[in-house]
């Protein structure tokens, strides 16, 4: 890989744009009081106690810039990111409703024929929503629910842990963003058969705390992880694996369209490792969960802290304070 310059990589991820519009999340969870409510907010989806088991209820909205350039794949993506939520705290997803805008009729196809392909890929059915095609510029979210037998959480990753890293690298970018695609020429009996994966790790007790990787790539998915469990975690970025011809930089950055961070107890890394694994998706450890509040890239003695979120927080959410 070469010499690494982990302090300006760490500069530079700590000014991405991808990390600083997480930022947002806690302004407007601010104006809606949601900061230490009893039920957490801060995860991939909410997740509402029903009978032996959890609903899990999440919402995407995507970039205009995004929606514009690529229609047809953000439609697509309207359907995989919400599946990825789910999938991300160990559930699986039942349906999902719509809500697009657009400049007339066409303006519409690409998004509605994209989401259309995702749905009978995964197998997740749209079941309604809400459009609006009288409108100058073409926008879209997607709301999705599902159930869990045992949660994923982002509030349960403890110093000891190891931070292991699965994406499914047989993809490519696609460009100009930092999304790697790995799905739509992917037969869909194995990519139904990848969003087992969590929920059977869930259930087999082999880990407690995971989150997909986001907009905000590596670095920015570990500080929401890190924050929400109030941890530290060190990221060595020598033990990550790499795409190839895909840069170090570059890979810390990207939303991979199958990726998730999994904080896990050192007796169950190699049982979680291999289960990825054997289906062909790359698993490693990449870092460790430790005590304090920063989240820093390692690459031997060399340590350079991306973010200390006890001092700089990022969403500002969490599980409520129990009195002692």
């Amino acid at each position: 890989m070469g010499a690494i310059d982990i302090r300006t990589l760490a500069e530079r991820l700590s000014a991405s744009s991808g990390i600083a519009a997480k930022q947002d999340i806690g302004t407007i969870a601010a104006r809606l009081g949601l900061q230490g409510q009893q039920d957490a907010v801060g995860d991939d989806c909410a997740a509402l106690p029903d009978g032996d088991g959890y609903l899990l209820f999440a919402i995407e909205g995507f970039m205009n810039e995004f929606v514009a350039a690529d229609p047809w794949f953000a439609g697509w993506c309207g359907i995989m990111v919400n599946i990825s939520d789910i999938v991300a705290m160990g559930g699986r997803p039942i349906a999902v409703v719509d809500a697009v805008w657009a400049d007339g009729e066409e303006g519409a196809v690409p998004v509605l024929e994209g989401m259309r392909a995702a749905s009978a890929t995964f197998g997740v059915p749209i079941v309604g929503g809400h459009t609006n095609i009288r409108t100058d510029r073409g926008q879209l979210s997607v709301a999705i629910l599902g159930r869990a037998h045992k949660l994923l959480t982002s509030f349960d990753a403890r110093p000891g842990d190891v931070l292991v890293a699965a994406i499914d690298h047989r993809g490519r970018y696609r460009e100009p963003f930092n999304n790697w695609e790995a799905v739509t020429d992917t037969p869909p009996v194995r990519l139904r058969g990848d969003l087992e994966l969590l929920p059977e790790i869930a259930e087999a007790g082999l880990a407690l705390s995971a989150k997909d990787i986001s907009q905000g790539g590596i670095v920015g998915t570990a500080i929401m992880l890190a924050e929400c469990s109030r941890v530290g975690i060190d990221i060595d970025v020598s033990a990550i694996p790499l795409p190839a011809g895909v840069s170090l930089d570059r890979w810390l950055a990207t939303f991979p369209s199958f990726g998730y961070l999994l904080a896990v107890a050192p007796e169950h890394v190699a049982d979680v490792a291999t289960r990825f694994t054997a289906r062909g998706i790359s698993a490693a450890v990449i870092g460790a969960v430790v005590a304090g509040a920063e989240v820093a890239l390692v690459d031997g003695k060399s340590r350079a802290v991306v973010r200390n979120h006890a001092e700089t927080p990022l969403l500002q959410l969490g599980r409520q304070e129990v009195a002692a």
